[in-house]
């Protein structure tokens, strides 16, 4: 086909879509004229928005109908199901917990003179995480992550900094399932690079390695070309303190340099890490919420019902409010079958109005919702 038949014939067919979207746009807008007609009687009745029955069976109709394109379908008509329950949510706003919350929360944050836990020992990376976060402030240790979470629950500490991602490594995915258990508030993220060395008592062979292991994971490619034996330890600065301490022949400590200085041993190797860029990223967490006016990310947390395209409708919202997702991770529920929760991170400020509608009307629709922070990240 020549080029000049082929531009007439693909402009004859646009004519034609253009011709059928002009028919479509008016039917959209009725359409969305009578979601709102629906939120009135709903506000009358104080009945929910979100009806997944009757949304269900519109789809399966719908399908059955279409033929070949019934999947197709399914997504055209979910989106725009989504798009009119956004609507009444838009005009309901009902008093709920969360917009109390959002009314009612500090919006400053201290940082000095506070009391924060890490895990690990002094000269750990999460040491180095607290210190660019809090100044002037008690930062103490304890020897797991779960002990860190159980003293911010019982008021002994006002915050936690814990790791949760790491650019290599992927997720630390301990500290997901207890910020899953607790449901606390995250109130900042700083983010520290990662550059670790190899320490021991003295300049000797060096036969087996002792790291935290998220560390052994960082420094795998070193690990294998030097045929060295993993031990995992509870925490990088550990394994240094450990290696110091119990002088363990022929056994280093992959760690911070600062760490390995502090505790006395001799670096044998630098920057020994897979990637040279490695940054983990560590959140602070609090029992009660602070949401800073000038704050530009956003935590959520919640499972999806079982139906059809249920986390593509979630994000699809996001999307139209343009909202950038930065992190999606997913988390079995204990003692559940088969079932996840979701933990998302996304750009935005909940004391945008659009943005605060969106997450209350998530709130309303999705089990197990909650709403983890709205932070500044360092």
């Amino acid at each position: 086909m020549e080029d000049r038949e082929y531009q007439a014939r693909l402009l004859e067919i646009r004519e034609e879509i253009d011709a059928i979207d002009e028919k479509l746009l008016p039917l959209f807008l009725s359409r969305m004229q009578c979601s709102e007609r629906v939120a009135a009687l709903k506000e009358q009745a104080n009945a929910p928005v979100l009806n997944p029955a009757r949304e269900q069976e519109i789809l399966d109709r719908v399908r059955e109908k279409a033929g070949e394109y019934g999947g197709s379908a399914v997504s055209f008509y979910s989106a725009i199901m989504s798009i009119s329950r956004a609507r009444q949510h838009q005009m309901l706003t009902r008093e709920s917990e969360l917009r109390e919350m959002v009314q009612t929360a500090a919006r400053f944050m201290r940082r000095t003179g506070v009391r924060a836990l890490c895990q690990g020992v002094p000269g750990a990376y999460s040491h180095k995480a607290a210190l660019d976060f809090f100044s002037q402030s008690e930062i103490d240790f304890r020897p797991s992550w779960k002990e860190v979470f159980e003293e911010v629950q019982a008021g002994s500490a006002d915050f936690g900094v814990v790791p949760v991602e790491n650019s290599a490594a992927g997720s630390v995915s301990g500290v997901y399932d207890l910020l899953m258990k607790y449901r606390f508030y995250i109130v900042g993220a700083v983010n520290v690079k990662v550059e670790h060395c190899l320490a021991a008592r003295r300049d000797e062979k060096i036969t087996s390695v002792v790291s935290h292991p998220q560390g052994l994971s960082q420094c795998s490619e070193y690990i294998e070309s030097h045929g060295l034996k993993q031990v995992e330890f509870s925490n990088t600065a550990a394994a240094a303190k450990y290696v110091a301490e119990e002088k363990p022949e022929h056994t280093a400590a992959i760690c911070s340099r600062e760490a390995a200085l502090k505790y006395g041993l001799v670096l044998l190797d630098e920057n020994i890490q897979n990637a040279k860029n490695n940054i983990t990223r560590f959140v602070v967490i609090s029992k009660e919420p602070i949401l800073p006016e000038d704050a530009g990310k956003i935590s959520l947390c919640f499972s999806l019902p079982h139906s059809t395209g249920s986390l593509y409708g979630v994000l699809e919202r996001f999307a139209v409010n343009g909202l950038n997702l930065t992190k999606i991770e997913s988390r079995p529920i204990p003692e559940s079958n088969f079932e996840y929760d979701f933990y998302l991170d996304f750009t935005g400020n909940i004391h945008h109005p659009d943005t605060l509608e969106l997450i209350c009307s998530l709130q309303d629709e999705l089990p197990r919702f909650s709403f983890l922070g709205n932070y500044t990240e360092n």
